[in-house]
């Protein structure tokens, strides 16, 4: 049984990286098989599916859900919503110098108030004065990751989203994805990969990492997803026809896992706490992309479980030697689902 400190590794803060490349193409692809650590580069990725395969997609979009505001009493805030409940409600964290208690009014932005309601556990809900996604587009900014160490600017506009996003709602990039670009999506399409997509909005709670040893101690923080009947469709196809099914991000593989709990993938939408360490069974995903990840996290966990954690923990050993860049706007890696012996 593993512990929070057997997913614990020293990475050079070098290699942590701040900004994206020229190109989305341009990284580099690490793939880790069963039996090798193999060096390639991101475009590779078209000679190594094939025709048939399926790649999932996390099309989410995200959100400017970074805010600065002043109470009532000038006291200074700062908000960060994590989740929209409704058209003219969040939920937020909010960091003061004193919990604001509901019915406080903050303005945002200097630009529009919003109403303190009910706590709700780490977060506060905020009620909006109108539409929650057209004042956030207009008047906040974006959600960097805590170990980018510069303001969002309008580079990180545009690369900090993947190039299909179209459901607003995420605090944090689906990050495999922003790899990929128009020009290589054609050449996967031209070779006979297929496309589905799924929804899940990645919330703040990715980048937390976890704080008891014993891992049956830890609280999975709460994601929202969806997965349409179209992508049913084409992934009982995929199956059916023996070929890959292939998650591009973690995201899209919670998504996929969630939604397979009853054993077979089921359309729907739902708040899904799956958390996955090593010697869970994979239902659906048989191939992943992924970034490099934080220590202590619970995307180094599902990594581990996927591909297992001998192999991960000797690939992350050698993407540091190899000067392999990390997190969020990092290079990335393809993994192969390992075979769990039946007993286990």
């Amino acid at each position: 049984m593993y512990s929070l400190s057997d997913f614990d590794f020293t990475l050079p803060p070098e290699l942590i990286a701040q900004l994206p490349l020229p190109q989305r193409s341009g990284s580099r692809l690490l793939q880790v098989t069963p039996s090798a650590l193999i060096d390639r580069a991101f475009a590779d990725m078209v000679d190594l599916l094939q025709a048939g395969d399926l790649m999932v997609f996390n099309d989410t979009r995200v959100l400017k859900a970074r805010f600065f505001g002043v109470k009532e009493s000038g006291g200074k805030i700062e908000a960060l919503v994590e989740r929209v409940l409704d058209t003219r409600t969040v939920l937020a964290q909010v960091r003061a110098s004193k919990s604001p208690p509901a019915g406080t009014r903050i303005r945002l932005a200097d630009a529009f108030d919003v109403t303190v309601g009910e706590r709700a556990g780490e977060f506060f809900t905020l009620h909006f004065p109108d539409d929650v996604i057209t004042l956030i587009e207009a008047h906040g900014k974006l959600p960097l990751p805590p170990y980018i160490e510069h303001d969002a600017d309008a580079v990180d506009a545009e690369r900090y989203q993947t190039v299909y996003a179209r459901e607003p709602g995420a605090v944090a990039a689906p990050t495999a994805g922003l790899h990929f670009d128009q020009p290589l999506l054609d050449k996967l399409k031209a070779k006979g990969v297929q496309f589905a997509y799924v929804t899940l909005h990645v919330g703040a709670g990715t980048f937390q990492p976890v704080r008891t040893e014993n891992l049956a101690e830890h609280a999975m923080h709460s994601e929202w997803y969806t997965v349409p009947s179209e992508t049913v469709a084409l992934v009982q196809a995929t199956q059916a026809a023996g070929k890959n099914i292939v998650a591009v991000g973690t995201t899209s593989l919670r998504a996929l896992e969630s939604a397979s709990q009853t054993g077979t993938l089921a359309a729907g939408s739902a708040d899904t706490r799956l958390f996955i360490t090593p010697g869970y069974r994979f239902k659906t995903v048989t191939r992943l992309f992924t970034n490099f990840h934080l220590p202590k996290s619970t995307l180094l966990m599902l990594v581990s479980a996927f591909a297992g954690y001998e192999r991960i923990h000797l690939a992350y050993a050698h993407a540091i030697a190899a000067r392999y860049r990390f997190f969020s706007y990092g290079d990335a890696m393809l993994l192969t689902l390992q075979d769990l012996p039946e007993h286990e």
